[in-house]
């Protein structure tokens, strides 16, 4: 009896005035009305774990799709690089195909005026000792510019081929004479009528060569 004495003392009676007719207590000391009343107001914890799941499953599935969509978007920019290289090069190569053919044409054109320059030194050589003084002058002139267009030409690309001891290629030699040697393997060009050039890999002339040949009986 005591007790029940000790709490109805505890108890404070709360009127509200727009509802006199109900009426709260409170309940002090921290008894177990409190934590009733604590329990009731959380939410369930399988309330909360379901749409925290959705949620979870939904990020995943949306961290999927971006994976997903990356993945693409760096496949499709190696094949774009690719393609770009690929384009890089073709355009590279035609724009020397181009260059070397125009370059081809103007040698051509010169290789005629080279040839008369040679066949001028050529004869540079055979003078006697007693010309004049004029006309060694004149073929001094006429080495220096052999000299310059050999420069002009070897600065687009113009290289002469290799004859003189190399073995005959059909390729860029053009045999015009052969003569029995036996100072020479056969095959070998010996002597060199006619100089040829070519520019990169594209052959313009063919030198015109002397080749040595097996001695008849051999």
């Amino acid at each position: 009896m005591g007790d029940r004495k000790s709490q109805a003392t505890n108890r404070i009676p709360i009127h509200f005035e727009d509802d006199p007719l109900e009426e709260e207590e409170l309940v002090g000391n921290g008894g177990m009305e409190d934590e009733t009343i604590i329990e009731a107001d959380a939410p369930a914890e399988g309330e909360a774990a379901g749409p925290l799941m959705a949620e979870l499953v939904a990020s995943r599935a949306e961290l999927k799709r971006l994976q997903t969509a990356l993945a693409e978007s760096q496949d499709a920019l190696v094949r774009r690089q690719a393609d770009f290289e690929n384009y890089r090069k073709r355009v590279e190569r035609e724009r020397t195909e181009t260059y070397n053919r125009v370059v081809a044409e103007a040698a051509r054109k010169l290789l005629p005026v080279m040839d008369n320059l040679t066949r001028a030194l050529d004869a540079e050589r055979s003078v006697e000792s007693g010309e004049s003084e004029e006309f060694r002058h004149f073929l001094h002139g006429v080495q220096l510019i052999s000299k310059q267009l050999s420069e002009v030409l070897e600065s687009f690309g113009v290289q002469p081929i290799a004859a003189v001891g190399e073995r005959f290629d059909p390729h860029i030699h053009e045999a015009v004479v052969t003569e029995p040697s036996d100072e020479h393997e056969p095959d070998t060009v010996v002597e060199e009528l006619a100089r040829g050039y070519r520019i990169g890999d594209r052959l313009l002339r063919p030198a015109m060569v002397k080749v040595a040949a097996p001695k008849s009986g051999e």
